[in-house]
């Protein structure tokens, strides 16, 4: 059974001094050299493994001395410093398990008289490996033996009056065992089936994957299609669960498929409300009867695609359909949203949009509608204020290759228009290509040596956490690659370093309770990242629906300046699995971190709040979210004297946080007579601003006295008629 308490909220003063150091490059520098080192044995002179990675510590003085601070590479510039008392500590995660050789602290004026360097594997049983009892400041390199994977210095006693101070903790050693090191690139596998225009029987292999995924919603099944540049005439490439398409241009034009790419509902009689988990992308179309179809919900993204005609958002017959995005997209024609209750696009041109149900939301969208909430329920922000497109897979001659876009401010329209798009090329020999059957060590052994992942189509079991620690580290998932943590691990952390990039997988929780899935960042995180975010796109978490999964924490945000583009943190309210404590999740998504952005945010049905933001400037475009069906009653849902959990809350602490274009709706199939008092909680403040927000009951199963806090009107005149109460700006 997992917890059902609030887990503790690490917060940080609501000012503070941020800082660049030259950290973030010489890690970006020294991993790179790594991932171009030849193949060799691991038996070669210790490394210094603790540059860069997760370190943290028993206090801080404030937030410019963070943990952080002392593994970053700046010997002279910054520092990590404790409070003012004896018996503080400061420790590294590795990553994973290392033969360690020594240990260099670089003291400053504030150090420590006696100390123990401790080394564990779990980072809860501790050994002391050696005792300094008779330090004088300065440097001291002191040996170390044996395996760790988190060393630690214990400081016993301070040499001064004020805290223990380190310019630099520096664990030396060796990684990887005797065996030989990890090979970059190599091939990808079964289930990612490339193609060029000779190809033959692309059709009939299209065909044969559809009819094996069209309805296995929760099958293990994964799939890529990659099309060589080329033009290729008369396909129908129907996708279906867990199958992406896209093209092997480095832009959409170099590939074209004469013919459409479509998603429809036949096999769920006509409802496209559960057609989730797919992709398409660097394609260009020209739709055989001029409109193609994508009648997709959640999770379904639609990247670097040119449509040259419309585009059909809602299934034949136009019965329901609840998603979607769409992001640096070029659509000739008029999209045709019809039926879809809610989408968000972005830094796209399109020729028109029509219909507007519940939420569209448009930002940096040429062609897009004006903002026009309530009625029509459009809203439109000129350009996206931050983004970095996804990575993506491409061939430069015959060479695969990696391009990472670059960072766009204030963006307009798509990143190809004028040619070639800004970022960098990345040989897959710099990417271990990971296959089903890889362990998590395994995993581990290629992030520590510095190559970038690439996860191909398949299940992926972890008996620990990935640890990506090295600045500017892609992990990029092919066919929704998927990734299950056993035995109630973590599934993946993020170090707070510069520039990871995550995207193209899906996260699956296990069946014993993990206390988070996805962490960006260590608790207090504090380096500034703007000029070179964290990003993370179409990257999915579920919890049960494939069978029993608990989570008590979904994905926390602890690293400032992170960019979460489409994302769906999803509690399952069908499938196996499911059921009120059986795949209990109490909280969706915790941001902590500073200038975090949001472009695409689904989060749904989550047993007490799905959404918690306590950083400040947090911004978020388009947020949807579903209140968990499966309440059994209004106590389960009491959170104490306020009437159930928002589903979007700003904590009291925020001064300044902004939200455009958010909706949650209710379906309290269980108990109909459940009550929200309201959809979004946030403080009254003039920095805390949101614009176009809405609450749904779905016939009448269920309720909204308010939209956020006490304002905005109950649902419940509306009855079963399912219309929305608006707001149109707060406060």
């Amino acid at each position: 059974m997992s917890s059902v308490g609030s887990p503790p909220v690490f917060r940080r003063p609501a000012s503070r001094v941020r800082r660049a150091t030259v950290g973030a490059l010489v890690t970006s520098l020294a991993g790179s050299l790594l991932a171009l080192a030849p193949a060799t044995t691991a038996q070669a002179a210790p490394t210094l493994l603790s540059q860069g990675k997760t370190a943290t510590a028993s206090s801080t003085e404030g937030g410019a001395f963070s943990a952080s601070a002392a593994v970053d590479g700046d010997l002279t510039g910054t520092r990590w410093a404790s409070a003012w008392q004896d018996a503080q500590w400061i420790q590294v995660d590795l990553g994973s398990s290392a033969t360690l050789s020594h240990a260099v602290l670089t003291w400053e004026a504030a150090y420590g008289r006696s100390y123990d360097i401790q080394a564990s594997e779990n980072g809860t049983d501790w050994r002391t490996v050696t005792t300094v009892s008779a330090g004088d400041g300065g440097t001291d390199d002191v040996t170390l033996s044996g395996t760790g994977r988190y060393i630690r210095m214990n400081g016993l006693t301070r040499a001064t009056g004020y805290g223990f101070s380190l310019w630099e903790f520096q664990v030396y050693g060796t990684t990887g065992g005797t065996g030989p090191t990890l090979p970059g690139g190599g091939d990808l596998g079964p289930n990612v089936h490339v193609v060029d225009p000779s190809t033959p029987g692309i059709q009939a292999k299209l065909d044969q994957v559809f009819q094996e995924q069209e309805s296995a919603q929760f099958g293990s099944g994964r799939h890529a299609f990659l099309f060589k540049p080329g033009t290729y005439n008369g396909l129908n490439a129907q996708i279906g669960f867990y199958t992406q398409i896209a093209g092997l241009g480095l832009r959409p034009g170099d590939t074209t498929i004469n013919g459409d790419v479509t998603v429809d509902a036949g096999w769920f009689n006509g409802n496209a409300t559960q057609n989730f988990w797919r992709g398409a992308e660097g394609l260009t179309l020209n739709p055989v009867n001029g409109t193609d179809r994508w009648a997709v919900s959640q999770a379904s993204s639609f990247r670097r695609m040119h449509v040259k005609g419309g585009l059909n958002l809602a299934p034949n017959g136009y019965g329901w359909a609840s998603g979607g995005y769409i992001a640096d997209s070029k659509i000739d024609g008029q999209i045709g949203n019809y039926s879809q209750q809610q989408w968000y696009t972005r830094e796209s041109t399109i020729g028109g949009w029509s219909n507007s149900v519940w939420n569209q939301t448009f930002s940096g969208v040429e062609g897009a509608p004006a903002t026009s909430f309530p009625e029509p329920r459009y809203t439109t922000l000129d350009t996206t204020p931050v983004s970095r497109e996804k990575p993506y897979l491409y061939l430069d001659g015959n060479e695969y290759k990696v391009f990472a876009p670059a960072k766009r401010v204030n963006a307009r329209g798509t990143s190809w228009a004028n040619g070639a798009p800004q970022g960098q090329s990345i040989p897959l020999s710099q990417f271990y290509v990971v296959k089903p059957g890889a362990t998590a060590a395994t995993i581990n052994q290629a992030l520590a040596q510095g190559l970038h992942l690439l996860f191909t189509p398949g299940v992926y079991h972890v008996d620990q956490t990935i640890n990506v620690n090295r600045a500017d580290t892609i992990v990029l998932g092919l066919g929704l690659a998927t990734i299950i943590p056993d035995n109630g691990v973590t599934a993946m952390k993020v170090a707070d370093v510069d520039g990871v990039r995550l995207a193209g997988f899906l996260i699956d929780a296990g069946p014993v309770n993990s206390p988070t899935l996805l962490e960006l960042g260590p608790q207090n995180s504090s380096a500034d990242h703007a000029a070179n975010p964290t990003t993370v796109q179409d990257v999915y978490v579920r919890i049960g629906g494939a069978g029993a999964g608990k989570a008590t924490t979904s994905v926390v945000v602890n690293s400032d300046d992170a960019i979460i583009d489409h994302t769906w943190v999803w509690r399952a309210d069908h499938g196996e699995g499911v059921g009120w404590e059986t795949n209990r999740a109490d909280y969706g998504v915790r941001v902590n971190g500073d200038d975090v952005l949001a472009t695409g945010l689904f989060v749904e049905h989550f047993n007490k709040y799905d959404v918690e933001w306590y950083g400040e400037r947090g911004r978020t475009i388009f947020y949807q979210n579903e209140k968990a069906y499966d309440a059994p009653n209004q106590a389960a849902i009491q959170n104490g004297a306020t009437k159930g959990y928002a589903a979007y809350r700003v904590d009291d602490s925020v001064n300044t946080h902004e939200a455009w274009g958010l909706g949650s709706y209710c379906n309290y199939n269980v108990d109909p007579s459940i009550v929200q008092d309201h959809g979004f909680r946030a403080p009254v403040k003039p920095g805390v601003k949101f614009h176009s927000l809405l609450v749904v009951s779905l016939g009448g199963m269920g309720h909204y006295n308010h939209v956020i806090n006490d304002t905005g009107a109950s649902t419940i005149p509306a009855g079963t008629s399912t219309v929305p109460s608006t707001v149109v700006s707060f406060p």
